[in-house]
Formats: structure tokens, sequence, C-alpha cells
């Protein structure tokens, strides 16, 4: 009996390992695209944000230390998509953008903060740190906001944003 349990117990850890070294070697994507209710949906890379107009925004730590983040805004990805941007007003004021992350994790935002002409919310798509690519569990890209109180709209693994208009 307990050579079975030992027998079931090596499986059990085996299969764990061999899961941890699957996910530990996966491909990381080195893109984040743009969809949905947008005239040109895109599929950026790094080279792609180094082309853009960009910006840097200083964020304080738990601890009080600065960390420097370098990318593009949000606005400007989503006006070079096509996205209902500039002036909104009635219907179009019912469309919002879910930031969706590699691992699950989605947020959302209205368009209407992020347009220039309505809430001028200041949020990034960064891909640098310090002057360095984002590491790890950081990138390569993710959503910085640097207004908000609380850092949970900054979604890191940044896969995807998709434009969703309720009415048309």
């Amino acid at each position: 009996m307990s050579r079975g349990i030992s027998t079931l117990r090596f499986s059990i850890l085996a299969a764990i390992s061999a899961g941890l070294m699957i996910a530990q070697t996966a491909p990381v994507p080195t893109t984040f695209s743009v969809n949905g209710d947008v005239a040109t949906p895109l599929t950026l890379k790094s080279e792609d944000l180094a082309a853009m107009p960009r910006e840097t925004v200083s964020i304080a730590e738990e601890d009080g230390a600065k960390i420097v983040y370098e990318g593009v805004p949000l606005a400007e990805i989503l006006k070079r998509a096509g996205a209902p941007l500039g002036k909104l007003r009635g219907k179009a004021l019912a469309s919002y953008v879910v930031a969706k992350a590699r691992d699950g994790y989605q947020v959302v935002f209205a368009l209407g903060e992020l347009d220039a002409d309505f809430g001028n919310a200041k949020i990034f798509v960064v891909d640098k740190r310090d002057g360095k690519p984002l590491f790890g569990y950081q990138g390569p890209f993710r959503l910085v906001c640097p207004n908000d109180k609380a850092g949970a709209r900054s979604v890191r693994m940044l896969e995807t944003l998709e434009v969703v208009r309720l009415q048309k």
C-alpha cells in the first residue's frame, strides 16, 4: 500500500514539475493588440511604440522610492487605431476600453475619461522602467495610471486593448 502511495506522490510531483517547466518556458508575447470598434486594428511592438510621441512619468513606490516609466499616452495609441476620440458627445460617451492582461486580469476605462477634450486622464502604455525594458511579470508592456490613488488599473503584461461602443 505504501509503495502505491509513494508512486502516486512521485507521479503528482513529476506532473507539477513538468507543468512549471512548460509555464516557465512558454514564449512571452512581444506585441499587444488594439481591436474592437476601431477603424484600424493594430498589433504593436516596442519598435512601434519607440516611433510614437513618448513621455516619462514618475511614480512613487510605497517605500517612497521613485520609479520612472517611459511610454506612449494611451489616447495617442487609440487615435492611431481610429477610436472615436475628440469632442465626444451623445452616444460616443457610451464607449469604453477593456485592457486585458496575459494572466486574465482586466480593467475598464471610459472613453470619455481618456479623451483630451473631456476627461483628459493621463494613462500610458509603457515599455521601459528606469530606462530599461520591463522585466518578466511587468511586461513587456503595461499600463500606468499615475493619477489613480491605487495601482489596480496599472495593468501589467498588457496583451489587448479592446474598444467597445454600447450604442451606435
